[in-house]
């Protein structure tokens, strides 16, 4: 299984919806908290090349983007690939 960090933060529906897709794959991943943590924010966003929208999520340290970025990948059927998925 690929490493999947997943920046999010509190009462975010979209990051409630990447993470009940990553989930739904039997996917493990790390969830990034950063509702109140300025310097976590900051991180994610020099991460993600500017972008500072949550969710933003990561698959094996390579930045995939947001919500909608996980669930095109998986209308694609190349979502399974990246996150070792049978």
């Amino acid at each position: 299984m690929a490493q999947i960090e997943v920046y999010t933060k509190a009462f975010c529906p979209y990051c409630t919806r990447a993470k009940m897709l990553l989930g739904g794959k039997g996917a493990d991943f790390r969830e990034i908290d950063v509702t109140m943590d300025r310097a976590g924010f900051e991180a994610m966003v020099e991460r993600a090349n500017g972008r500072r929208t949550v969710p933003q999520v990561f698959i094996d340290g390579k930045h995939v983007g947001g919500s909608d970025d996980l669930a095109a990948l998986d209308a694609k059927g190349e979502l399974d690939a990246l996150i070792g998925a049978a």
